[in-house]
Formats: structure tokens, C-alpha cells, sequence
């Protein structure tokens, strides 16, 4: 059900020195660096961090679940659209993470950020 998972952290080279550490041993690696944002996994990234943008207790969190096909991930939209919710990005490939990574993120009413991802071509 969950694809994947992000935490925000307040000094990203800190954490991603201690999470380069800590995951080799289980088999983990760093495997993508955008500009505030490093992905590990083993086969393709499923542990995210990100930089806080705030200061305080409460940091954003990010939950993505797993969609069989593109127009599920339409279907996701649309009914967050629908609630009303907060749309931080429509439906669409997002080839900085892979050439047929397909989401749509949106805001829970607690400010968290939710997606839904296929990772199916076409």
C-alpha cells in the first residue's frame, strides 16, 4: 500500500550522513540528490529526506501509495478536487525521479502532503 516515505529534517547533510551510515548495513543506499531532497533504497528509492522548510515541532509529512495504472492516480486527484483538499501538483511524469514515474500530490487537512504514484509506463 505505501510506495514510499519522506521526513523533513533540519540539517540535510547532518541526516543524510547518518542515514548513508546507518542503512549500508541493511542493504540500503543513496540513490538520488535533488537540490533539498536525497532518496534511499535498494532497487529504487523508498526512503526520502527532505529540508525542513519551517522551524518548530510539526514538520510536514509525506505518504505515497502505490497506484496500479496512471488513470488511478487520475482517480486519486479528482476525488481530493472533489474534498476539497489542496492540490500541490495535478497528475503528471515526473522524470527527475524516473522516466515513467506518473503522480499527483495533494494536501490532507492536516498539511500533510499525499500522493499517488504508478510507476508503469503509459
Amino acid at each position: 500500500m505505501i510506495d514510499h516515505i519522506s521526513i523533513q529534517v533540519s540539517d540535510l547533510a547532518a541526516s543524510t550522513a547518518f542515514y548513508d551510515a546507518v542503512l549500508a548495513p541493511l542493504g540500503l543506499r543513496r540513490m538520488v540528490e535533488l537540490a533539498d531532497t536525497v532518496g534511499y533504497g535498494d532497487e529504487q528509492p523508498r526512503f526520502w529526506l527532505g529540508r525542513a522548510a519551517g522551524t518548530g515541532p510539526g514538520r510536514e509529512t509525506h505518504l505515497a501509495f502505490s497506484a496500479a495504472d496512471r488513470a488511478t492516480v487520475v482517480a486519486f486527484h479528482d476525488a481530493a478536487v472533489q474534498a476539497e483538499a489542496e492540490v500541490l501538483n495535478a497528475p503528471r511524469v515526473w522524470p527527475e525521479y524516473h522516466p515513467s514515474y506518473f503522480g499527483a500530490f495533494v494536501r490532507d487537512p492536516d498539511g500533510n502532503n499525499v500522493e499517488a504514484v504508478c510507476h508503469v509506463a503509459g
